[in-house]
């Protein structure tokens, strides 16, 4: 049976997005393998999260939520990255270059798309995606297949501001279906420190008027 492991904290400010004390494990990893979900534990210091097929987040750590979005605040359904950043206003304004993290998020599902054809979730997901507007399908159309392994993103944050941060990822031989991102930033730079900000909020319970 699958387990999930919670360790909730108070909410971050009103409106923002708030950190959360806990990481779940939807889908356990194999017995015979720790799997990439333990890695949360180790990471506590930079945001992290386990994206796996069709961009499902399965797993997150509080500087993830903080930096990003509280996933915990979401129906199991919506914590899907391809849904956040095509349906979600929030996360539309939370990207510098939204049309670039767009392109990248169209482009690594449609790689998922062709590793598991016969997927009828994955084909659910595209025709949302396609009926909610003609941006996912322009993406899509473009034909690019992109597996994420390292990259830069600067997320406009609506307590911190501007965090411009790089991604590296790490991909399991044995499970090539989830995957670690982590995100960083240049050691003393403002996104440094930044993102702790809001989690350091949230895990002291404080709230803002």
């Amino acid at each position: 049976m699958d387990k999930e492991w919670t360790a909730p904290v108070p909410a971050g400010p009103p409106g923002t997005p708030a950190g959360t004390g806990a990481w779940r494990r939807l889908t356990p990893p194999a017995a015979d393998t720790a799997g990439p979900a333990p890695l949360l534990d180790s990471t506590p210091d930079v945001p992290a999260y386990i994206v796996g097929r069709n961009t499902d987040v399965l797993a997150w750590n509080r500087l993830a939520a903080a930096s990003i979005t509280e996933f915990g605040a979401l129906p199991p359904r919506q914590r899907n990255l391809a849904r956040l950043v095509f349906l979600d206003e929030g996360m539309r304004s939370l990207y510098a270059d939204w049309r670039g993290k767009a392109g990248d998020v169209a482009a690594y599902l449609r790689l998922d798309a062709a590793r598991h054809p016969d997927d009828p979730h994955t084909a659910e997901l595209i025709d949302e995606l396609t009926a909610a507007g003609p941006e996912f399908q322009e993406l899509r159309s473009e034909h690019r297949l992109k597996d994420k392994t390292h990259g830069r993103y600067v997320y406009r944050h609506p307590v911190v501001g501007a965090l411009d941060l790089c991604f590296e990822t790490l991909r399991l031989p044995d499970d090539p279906d989830q995957t670690l991102i982590a995100h960083t930033a240049e050691e003393g730079s403002p996104s440094d420190t930044a993102p702790r900000l809001p989690a350091a909020w949230a895990g002291e319970g404080a709230h803002v008027g």
